[in-house]
C-alpha cells in the first residue's frame, strides 16, 4: 500500500530549572523550612545531586551579577568556614568577610556554602547570595509527578501536534529570517511530503491444540483467546513469597491458584499447587526469606532430582529497592527465575492481567509464546536458508549527576533456528559513559591454560551451537542506542570484536555480518496525508503499523529507513530509524524492512507489535535489569571540607573510572542465562 506522509523533524520538549533563589530551591527540594533544624547527611546528598552543574548568579554585589557553576557543597556550616586573607596568615570567617566587604549579614549560618570553581582552587558562596540562572535545561531524572505533568503538556494526538507545529512555524516567521535569507536558504511553511508504504503483518503460529491455530494481527494487535502457546513451558515445582502486608494468606493462595489456571489455559504444563504454601515475609528481610524458602523447597524436591522452576512474588505497590534486591538474589545467587506481581493486581485479578503474566512466565521457563509462520515454512529471505543468529545489543548509562556509576552493556542472541524467537542474554559493567561494548571479545592469560579467549559474542555463539546443533552461518546484529556521531567508531570496534570472537572458535570461521543501528531518540514524526482517511490511520489517528519511509528524508547514499512497526496508543507515534552500517549478507531494502517489521510481532511480553525490533528491546531490558545487580552508591562523593579557598580535603575522587578497573557485576547463574529472565 502506498500513500503520502507529511513529515516534520526537530520538535521536542524538555524541563527547565525554575530561576529561584537557591534558599527557596532547597526549601522546595526538601519540602520544609530549612532554618528550623540542621541538614542531615541525606539532605546534603540530595541537595548536592540536585544542584551540581547548575549555574547561579550572585545577588550581593548590586548590578554586578557574576555567574558561577556549582560543583559541590562544603562539609561545614557557613558559620564555621574561615580563610586566609593575606600572606601573613590573617584569617577571617566567611560571615565576617561578607559583613565587612559587602555590608551583607548572612542569616542562614547553619547551612553549608555552595562550592564553585575547580577543585584546585575552590571558592565558596553562601546559599542566600545566589540565584539560579534562568533558562537552564534540567537534565537529571524527573520524579513520577514531574513526568506525569510533562506528558500532560507534550502528549498530543497527531492532528493536534501537526496543527501546533504549523502554528509555531508561522508564528516564528522562519521564512522571513534575515540570516537564512543572507545564506540563500528558503524555509517552507508547509510540512515536507514523502512517499511511504505499509508492510503487511506476518501470520503468527499458535499450538494446534487451540481452537485458533494461527492468527493474522489486525492494526498491530491480536489476543490469546482460543489460542495456546506454540511451545508451553513446564513448571512442575514452584513457590510463592508474599512481601505485602495488605495481602492476606488466603488472598495470596487464591491469586496463585488463578494464575496457575491461566498458565494451564494458555498452554503451559503448570502444577496447580506450589511445593509449599505461600510464605508471608517482611520486605527488610528479603534475603533471609528468599534463601530460607528456597532451601525449604529444595529439601522437599532435591531427593527426587528436581529443581525449583519458578518463584512467584507478591510485592507492595510502592516497594523501593525490594524489586531490585529480589531480582539480584534470585538471578545471581540462587539461580532462580521469578515473576513479581503488585498488590493492586492481586486484588483486581483481571483475566487480561493474568494472561499477560502467563506470557512472561512461559518465556522465563524456556517456552515460546508464538512464532512466525514464515519461519516454520522456511520462507524468510536470508534467515531461513541457513542457520542464522540474530543479536541485539544496548548500553545503558547512569543518569546525569551519578558520576560514580558504571555503564551497563547487554547482549542477547537468538537460540533457536529457524524460529528466531528465543533469546539468551548476557550483561556486563563497563567504564562510566563508555558507549563501545568492552566485553564482546576478551583475551587474558591463565596460569594453567595460557592465552584464553572469551567474551559475550563467543559465549552466545557456543550457546547457539549447543541449542541448535549447528554453528551460525549468518549474523544479524541490531545495535541500539548509538548516536550518529559514534556510528563508525562503534562499527569498527564492535565488528572487529565479532570477527575475533568467530575466529577464536575456528581459524577460518567468518560468517557474513549485517550490522544495523536502531534509533528511537530522534525528532522525526510522520503524519498521514489525510487524518480523516481511515485506510491510512489507526484508532489513535497515527500512521498504520508497518509504515516505512526510505526516501527523501533518509541518507542520500547510505542504507537507512524509518519504520513505524507499532500501533499508536497515546500521543504521536515515533517511528524507529534503522541505519545499516555494514551488510555482508546483501539484504535488499525490502528484505531487511520486512524481516525487521515481522520480528516486531514476536515480542514475548504482549500480543502487540512493538516499536523497535525485539532483540534490541530485550537487550535494553537486560541492561536495565543488571543495574539492580550493582551495589548502591549512597556516599556523599565530592563533598569538600573546610576552607573558603584552598585545596579540597576529605572528599574522594568523583571520577573513579580514570585508571581504576570497574567492579564486575555478579555473574548470572547458568540456568538463568539460557532463558529470557529479563522479560
Amino acid at each position: 500500500m502506498i500513500y503520502m506522509v507529511f513529515i516534520l523533524a526537530d520538535m521536542s520538549s524538555t524541563a527547565f530549572i525554575e530561576p529561584l533563589p537557591v534558599i527557596d530551591f532547597v526549601a522546595q527540594l526538601l519540602s520544609r523550612d530549612i532554618s528550623v533544624r540542621p541538614l542531615s547527611d541525606s539532605d546534603r546528598v540530595k541537595i548536592k545531586k540536585a544542584l551540581r552543574g547548575v549555574k547561579v548568579e550572585v545577588t550581593h554585589r548590586g548590578n554586578m551579577r557574576r555567574k558561577y557553576r556549582i560543583s559541590g557543597l562544603t562539609s561545614q556550616a557557613t558559620r564555621e568556614l574561615s580563610f586566609p586573607v593575606d600572606d601573613r596568615g590573617t584569617v577571617k570567617t566567611v560571615v565576617q568577610y561578607f559583613l565587612e566587604t559587602y555590608g551583607f549579614n548572612i542569616q542562614h549560618t547553619t547551612l553549608p556554602c555552595l562550592q564553585v570553581g575547580n577543585q584546585q582552587r575552590p571558592n565558596y558562596l553562601p546559599m542566600e547570595v545566589c540565584k539560579i540562572v534562568e533558562g537552564q535545561r534540567y537534565s537529571k531524572r524527573l520524579n513520577e509527578k514531574q513526568i506525569t505533568a510533562l506528558l500532560k503538556v507534550t502528549c498530543q494526538r497527531p492532528q493536534e501536534r501537526e496543527k501546533d507545529i504549523l502554528q509555531t512555524v508561522h508564528h516564528n516567521a522562519y521564512y522571513e529570517d534575515p540570516y537564512a535569507q543572507e545564506f540563500g536558504i528558503k524555509i517552507d511553511e508547509r510540512l515536507a511530503s514523502v512517499e511511504a508504504r505499509v508492510l503487511p503483518p506476518p501470520r503468527l503460529k499458535y499450538h494446534d491444540s487451540g481452537r485458533e491455530k494461527d492468527v493474522l494481527p489486525r492494526i498491530g494487535q491480536w489476543n490469546m483467546m482460543n489460542k495456546k502457546m506454540v511451545n508451553g513451558g513446564r513448571v512442575s515445582h514452584w513457590a510463592c513469597i508474599n512481601f505485602s502486608r495488605n495481602v492476606q494468606d488466603s488472598a495470596a493462595r487464591g491469586f496463585c491458584h488463578e494464575l496457575a489456571i491461566m498458565c494451564q489455559i494458555s498452554g503451559m504444563d503448570f502444577a496447580p499447587e506450589p511445593v509449599l504454601p505461600p510464605l508471608t515475609a517482611r520486605p527488610e528481610h528479603v534475603e533471609r526469606a528468599l534463601k530460607a524458602r528456597y532451601q525449604d523447597a529444595m529439601n522437599i524436591i532435591r531427593p527426587q532430582g528436581r529443581e525449583l522452576d519458578l518463584l512467584i512474588v507478591i510485592l507492595p505497590d510502592n516497594n523501593g529497592s525490594l524489586y531490585g534486591d529480589l531480582k539480584r538474589i534470585c538471578e545471581t545467587d540462587l539461580g532462580l527465575v521469578s515473576q513479581c506481581c503488585l498488590t493492586k493486581h492481586v486484588f483486581k485479578m483481571s483475566k487480561q492481567y493474568l494472561a499477560n503474566v502467563a506470557l512472561k512466565i512461559n518465556v522465563k521457563v524456556g517456552g515460546r509464546n508464538t512464532v512466525l509462520v514464515d519461519a516454520l515454512t522456511r520462507r524468510i529471505p536470508l534467515v531461513s536458508d541457513r542457520p542464522t543468529i540474530i543479536f541485539g545489543a544496548d548500553v545503558t548509562h547512569p543518569h546525569p549527576g551519578e558520576d560514580s556509576s558504571p555503564s551497563i552493556a547487554a547482549v542477547v542472541a537468538s537460540q533457536d533456528w529457524p524460529e528466531v524467537t528465543k533469546y539468551a542474554g548476557l550483561v556486563s559493567a563497563q567504564a562510566h559513559r563508555q558507549e563501545l561494548i568492552q566485553d564482546l571479545f576478551k583475551v587474558w592469560q591463565d596460569p594453567q591454560r595460557g592465552t584464553v579467549t572469551g567474551g559475550m559474542i563467543k559465549e552466545l555463539l557456543i550457546s547457539f551451537k549447543r541449542a541448535t546443533g549447528q554453528k551460525p552461518q549468518r549474523i544479524i546484529f541490531y545495535r541500539d542506542g548509538v548516536s550518529e556521531g559514534q556510528f563508525y567508531q562503534v562499527l569498527l570496534y564492535e565488528l572487529d570484536a565479532i570477527r575475533k570472537a568467530c575466529a577464536s572458535l575456528e581459524p577460518n570461521y567468518q560468517p557474513p555480518v549485517t550490522f544495523v543501528v536502531v534509533q528511537k531518540r530522534h525528532h522525526t514524526r510522520l503524519f498521514a496525508n489525510n487524518h480523516n482517511d481511515q485506510r491510512t490511520v489507526d484508532r489513535s489517528g497515527n500512521i498504520l503499523p508497518g509504515t516505512v519511509v526510505d526516501s527523501k528524508i533518509c541518507h542520500p547514499t547510505e542504507f537507512d529507513f524509518y519504520l513505524c512497526s507499532h500501533a499508536g496508543i497515546q500521543g504521536t507515534s515515533r517511528p524507529a530509524h534503522y541505519h545499516v552500517l555494514w551488510d555482508e549478507n546483501k539484504f535488499t531494502a525490502d528484505e531487511l524492512q520486512t524481516l525487521t517489521n515481522n520480528l516486531c510481532y514476536t515480542y514475548a511480553r504482549c500480543t502487540r507489535s512493538v516499536s523497535i525490533v525485539p532483540p534490541a528491546y530485550y537487550a535494553h531490558l537486560a541492561a536495565f535489569r543488571a543495574r539492580f545487580y550493582m551495589e548502591p552508591d549512597t556516599s556523599d562523593s565530592g563533598s569538600m571540607a573546610s576552607g573558603a579557598r584552598g585545596p579540597p580535603q576529605g572528599g574522594r575522587n568523583t571520577r573513579p573510572f580514570g585508571n581504576v578497573a570497574v567492579r564486575p557485576l555478579p555473574a548470572l547463574k547458568e540456568n538463568v542465562k539460557r532463558v529470557m529472565f529479563y522479560c
